[in-house]
């Protein structure tokens, strides 16, 4: 692990908290996550700004029935009030089913001493659709 060991615990605490959340199918409290000019860069998708956009997105996983959401964090590296952190990601279904796994980057900003999603791209490792 590189960087500060307190800003590495900090994000790990949020991405429980992140996941927790998911599971909880709140998109609201999800949204909450990101800064007020969160961008999300989904697969297939333009950058999605700001967290009324960002909420629907979780929304519309949520609505796919997507009911889990496994974050693992293999890096994270930080410095005053930004950071950024490289993970992987799976999404299930009822029954515990992946239907998706990929990677992601993420770059935290710490916004009123709260670390907070101001960057998201994550890309799927399944084979793209014929």
């Amino acid at each position: 692990m590189n960087g500060s060991t307190e800003i590495y615990n900090a994000i790990l605490a949020m991405e429980k908290e992140f996941m927790a959340t998911f599971s909880q199918g709140d998109s609201a409290g999800i949204s909450a996550f990101y800064t007020e000019n969160a961008q999300l860069m989904a697969p297939h998708n333009d950058f999605l700004t700001g967290r009324q956009a960002i909420q629907a997105a979780f929304q519309s996983f949520m609505d796919m029935g997507i009911i889990a959401m496994n974050l693992d964090t293999l890096e994270v590296e930080g410095s005053g009030d930004l950071a950024y952190e490289v993970g992987k990601y799976s999404l299930e279904i009822e029954g515990g089913q992946v239907v998706d796994e990929g990677k992601y980057i993420v770059v935290w900003k710490q916004v009123a001493g709260q670390w907070k999603l101001h960057r998201d791209i994550f890309n799927t490792n399944l084979p793209a659709p014929e």
